[in-house]
């Protein structure tokens, strides 16, 4: 399966033909002999997928020093910082029944965490297309200081609240309908885009209740896409702009996604064009 992988096999047929075209080469990859089809299946089937992902975490803390050297936010700002968000991939619903999404639709949902300094994946789950976003967060074992980077679908106070008593920080999109009383402003540097630095405390009747510390609201306006963006976090004493940042930053997520879905939307175009071979 690891030849599989770093040559690029498309699935496990691909697999077994490669390597039985190069029968004469696989002796110095470590492989003894050519294997079918069926004896690959089969092992592949009783073998724990556990073993792949434990694998897969040891190469990433490996890798991640090697990337975070060369990203730096700002001076400030050094905590460890991670995007989160999710990805949804249309699939065929007569061949893969289990991932139903709608009526006559199936779809898996990729949720990715992502460490910023370097874009490396450092968690990821496959669901069907129907798990929400927001339940992921109960998956993910947050780390003291760090900082985590989502957008509005993940707003749930609940939520947001045990990440804050795990002693991490927040930085996510505030919803248009949020219900809060400023306590206190700071002032801004309006000349960058920033439009207010406020401590507020939700008023909700639910969310009051759901997150019952303060937060911080920033609003900032984006020029060049003409936005105006409003973050809630739950650090009180981080700059401003260091918050902006870390949103901007945020955007490494969806290429990673792109990049991913680029790949396999090749992938089908391959087997589409392929000719099929009569008998």
């Amino acid at each position: 399966m690891m030849f599989g992988q770093l040559t690029h096999r498309e699935s496990v047929r691909d697999i077994v033909t490669c390597q039985k075209a190069h029968q004469n080469k696989v002796y110095h990859l470590g492989i003894k002999q050519t294997i079918s089809h069926s004896t690959l299946t089969r092992a592949n089937e009783k073998r724990d997928w556990q073993i792949y992902a434990d694998f897969a975490q040891y190469l990433i803390e490996i890798v991640r020093p090697m990337y975070a050297a060369d990203k730096e936010f700002s001076d400030d700002l050094k905590n460890t910082a991670y995007a989160l968000d999710s990805s949804t991939i249309d699939l065929c619903l007569s061949i893969f029944p289990w991932a139903q999404f709608r009526q006559h639709k199936a779809a898996v949902k990729i949720h990715a965490l992502i460490d910023l300094r370097g874009n490396i994946p450092v968690f990821i789950d496959i669901t069907d297309g129907k798990v929400h976003d927001v339940n992921i967060l109960d998956l993910i074992d947050f780390e003291r200081d760090a900082f985590y980077v989502m957008d509005k679908a993940y707003t749930e106070f609940k939520r947001l609240f045990e990440i804050d008593q795990c002693q991490a920080y927040f930085v996510i999109r505030a919803k248009d309908n949020l219900k809060f009383k400023c306590l206190s402003s700071q002032k801004v540097d309006k000349s960058e885009g920033l439009k207010c630095d406020q401590n507020i405390k939700l008023t909700g009747i639910k969310t009051s209740k759901l997150y019952p510390k303060k937060l911080r609201r920033i609003k900032y306006y984006d020029a060049e896409h003409d936005l105006l963006l409003v973050f809630l976090t739950n650090n009180l004493n981080i700059k401003t702009e260091d918050i902006c940042i870390l949103y901007k930053n945020r955007w490494q997520i969806e290429l990673f996604f792109y990049g991913k879905q680029n790949i396999m939307s090749r992938n089908r175009k391959k087997l589409a064009c392929r000719p099929r071979l009569a008998g």
